[in-house]
């Protein structure tokens, strides 16, 4: 066998051994994780995710998807905790304890504190008769068979099978909450995509110029429009209303098929019934038509009255594609 084939044997049997364990986790479910859930929804506080070494990383990613799907959370090193930052945890917050083995030295150290100041603990564990999971009002079974490392020694299998234990209880959550699409948006405004949730075609067309002319507007002002206004393109615009589209696409036709164009206007070189879009629209959805159409450039409308253009290197831009 040579190195490229061992190399792919390799990470084919590391993902079958991790898509088993995941796959045998919904075996391993039953009341105490509905319970602390409804746990975790009912609280007055935050939740504290605490772990240590590898347990302590996943902790982390824990706290960010609860924190971005509705579900207050902070992280607290398992180690920091008995040095100090034990006083994160307020009166009543809810604390989830992860730890593969449930009886490493910080954690008997960390679990009596926690239980003498009241706090309701979760424990994320793959040891059911641990010091942690004897000691937590709710235990969550993370339980893998056997480590994706070789010698069964680095934390691997074992940190995806908690890492999904959070996830479902963030989307439990989640679903609780009745937690929406503008939700996430209100949470992730910086990002793309919060922006795909929130961003409508007028905050993207109102800082665009807003090219237009008339139906007799002759083409040597056709052109002077759509060079000045940049955008390589004019709407047609008749008593405020969309008639029709001119693009740089357009007028290069026309060259191709006359010499003179000095007797000709707008409406003899206009495509009518354009593509538009409503300025409440969603820029996803101004994507979407552009996409569809394979066109650059949507025209905008308010009330059925022209209100400008939308390019597909604002959506660009904007990271909206």
């Amino acid at each position: 066998m040579n190195i490229k084939d061992s190399i792919l044997n390799t990470a084919k049997k590391t993902i079958a051994i991790e898509q088993n364990a995941i796959a045998n986790l919904s075996n391993l479910l039953d009341d105490d994780f509905a319970n602390a859930v409804e746990l975790i929804y009912n609280s007055k506080g935050r939740v504290i995710i605490t772990g240590i070494g590898k347990s302590a990383i996943i902790a982390n990613k824990i706290v960010a998807t609860l924190n971005s799907t509705g579900t207050p959370a902070v992280f607290m090193h398992a180690a920091d905790a008995i040095h100090g930052d034990l006083g994160l945890i307020l009166e009543d917050d809810v604390v989830i304890c992860i730890s593969k083995s449930g009886n490493t030295p910080e954690i008997k150290v960390l679990v009596p504190l926690i239980k003498n100041a009241k706090n309701k603990m979760i424990a994320i564990t793959g040891n059911n008769t641990s010091f942690l999971a004897q000691q937590a009002d709710y235990i969550l079974n993370a339980y893998v068979e056997q480590e994706a490392c070789p010698n069964n020694l680095a934390p691997t299998t074992s940190t995806t099978a908690q890492l999904v234990i959070g996830d479902a209880l963030a989307i439990c959550l989640l679903e609780l909450r009745g937690f929406s699409s503008k939700d996430f948006a209100k949470y992730h405004p910086g990002g793309a995509l919060g922006k795909r949730l929130y961003l409508r075609v007028s905050d993207l067309s109102s800082v665009n110029q807003k090219p237009q002319v008339t139906l007799n507007t002759n083409v040597k002002e056709v052109i002077v429009e759509i060079s000045e206004k940049m955008l390589g393109v004019t709407a047609v615009v008749e008593d405020h209303k969309i008639v029709g589209i001119i693009t740089d696409g357009d007028l290069r036709r026309m060259l191709t098929k006359t010499d003179s164009f000095s007797g000709l206007t707008a409406k003899d070189i206009m495509s009518s019934n354009p593509k538009r879009i409503d300025e409440n629209a969603m820029a996803v959805d101004a994507m979407e038509v552009m996409e569809e159409h394979g066109i650059s450039q949507l025209l905008v409308e308010h009330k059925g009255k022209y209100a400008g253009v939308v390019h597909l290197h604002d959506l660009i831009k904007e990271g909206i594609i």
